[in-house]
């Protein structure tokens, strides 16, 4: 898997929303993702809404490892 990958299957589970992926290894990665769908979730569920958006990507093992980041819009401005 490479980042730009990563970025377009979260914007495509998750339209609208902004998206920053780094990682240099191929198999860990780390996301920044900024969406207005997070407003009133726990992290928790704002997490899983990126796992089903990378499928199986995950549990096949073309990601070993993907630290995530998860902000709403407000949240990310009054960074």
């Amino acid at each position: 898997m490479n980042t730009d990958a990563i970025k377009d299957m979260i914007e495509a589970g998750l339209p609208g929303a902004e998206v920053q992926v780094s990682g240099a290894d191929g198999v860990h990665f780390e996301a920044i993702v900024i969406c207005d769908d997070f407003s009133g979730k726990s992290m928790l569920a704002q997490h899983r809404m990126i796992y089903e958006a990378l499928g199986d990507k995950m549990q096949s093992g073309d990601i070993h490892a993907l630290a995530l980041r998860t902000y709403t819009p407000q949240q990310w401005a009054e960074r």
